[in-house]
């Protein structure tokens, strides 16, 4: 994968995007703006969203946008496009040109996302192992 350097902000990170990737980019952005009170940075060169831990991330790369979510496993029941990747939880939607993802489906996976760390917690904050005695 290519260097880059990263955006400022997260406007800026859309600024430099063109075409077909900024295009939905933005189309997912709104939706996941709007679907929750998220906390949104520029965080590992891409764009990702906070609510008690991280909860979904927008990554434009030269062919792809990815669309993930650390606690992706559990929502591929609402978009089965979701792949799990890695020992974690984290699933994501590789999204090329002429795809996209309905601004609905969008926001119902951000809204149960948050509701997910809202109950289980920051994802990435181990879980405690319980102490033997």
């Amino acid at each position: 994968m290519q260097k880059i350097t990263a955006a400022a902000n997260p406007d800026a990170y859309v600024a430099a995007l063109d075409g077909w990737r900024r295009d939905l980019v933005v189309k997912l952005r709104k939706a996941v703006l709007g679907a929750a009170e998220l906390e949104e940075v520029v965080k590992w060169g891409h764009l990702v969203y906070f609510s008690n831990g991280p909860v979904l991330l927008i990554r434009a790369e030269a062919g792809r946008v990815l669309f993930g979510f650390w606690r992706g496993k559990r929502l591929t029941a609402l978009e089965p496009r979701l792949k799990p990747g890695g020992k974690y939880e984290l699933a994501t939607m590789d999204l090329r040109e002429g795809m996209t993802v309905m601004a609905t489906v969008a926001r119902r996976l951000t809204e149960e996302a948050v509701s997910l760390n809202q109950s289980l917690g920051n994802p990435a904050v181990p879980a405690q192992k319980t102490r033997k005695t």
